[in-house]
């Protein structure tokens, strides 16, 4: 591991979602200021809802904010588990930030070349939430190219992965394109999910495999950890 992560604890949810909404947005705003434009990738689910809708609050040039998901559901686009749609409900009905999809929204196929050569070589925020196995994005410890998908070398950012831990396949950001990051932020709520976390970090069963330590471990900048009961 690169760093011991910090881990900033709130009392709950919307303290949690506020204090990452600030720290996410002086990060964005140093980037606009810094380069033109900023690139922030996002988890899907529920839990990030609320960190969402705070972030759409903040005071950004959001025409210079490109958004793009850690990972998609292969659903349609208007599906309840469609992780574009509640992007779209949470922070881009909001604001007019330019949203990459993964997921061609017509079809529900993959377009995985066309959203690898459009991400950044650098993102200025990664956001990632994580599961109670230890999986993040959707880089699942039982996934079908699992162990491409958490190599180091760069080659491949975008892949298609399907897990018999969940309904339908996914597609997602591969270690190499997530930790290809200036800030990486990892949302968890609840104690399970902490207990998870400091398991997986320590290299106990049956943690030892979760990609979330594979992620942390391999990212060059101190990992930030928010957390709320």
């Amino acid at each position: 591991m690169n760093s011991v992560p910090v881990e900033h604890v709130f009392a709950d949810a919307d303290a949690q979602a506020q204090g990452l909404a600030d720290a996410v947005g002086t990060r964005l705003r140093a980037a606009i200021a810094a380069r033109g434009g900023a690139w922030l990738a996002v988890p899907g689910g529920d839990t990030p809802q609320e960190f969402l809708r705070a972030l759409a609050q903040q005071t950004l040039d959001w025409p210079r904010v490109n958004l793009a998901l850690t990972d998609e559901r292969l659903v349609p686009v208007n599906a309840a588990r469609s992780n574009a749609r509640l992007l779209r409900e949470s922070l881009l009905d909001r604001v007019p930030a330019r949203f990459l999809p993964l997921v061609d929204g017509q079809s529900g196929k993959t377009e995985v070349p066309a959203a690898a050569t459009g991400l950044p070589k650098t993102f200025d925020v990664v956001v990632l939430g994580m599961g109670a196995d230890g999986h993040c994005a959707s880089l699942f410890a039982d996934a079908d190219n699992i162990a491409a998908a958490l190599g180091a070398d760069g080659g491949t950012r975008v892949m298609r992965l399907s897990s018999p831990s969940v309904p339908e396949a996914r597609v997602t950001l591969t270690l190499s394109a997530l930790v290809a990051t200036r800030a990486l932020f990892v949302l968890i709520r609840g104690v399970e999910k902490r207990r998870t976390l400091e398991s997986a970090l320590r290299g106990a069963e049956p943690f030892a495999q979760a990609p979330i330590r594979a992620v942390m471990e391999h990212a060059p900048v101190v990992p930030q950890v928010y957390w709320s009961p």
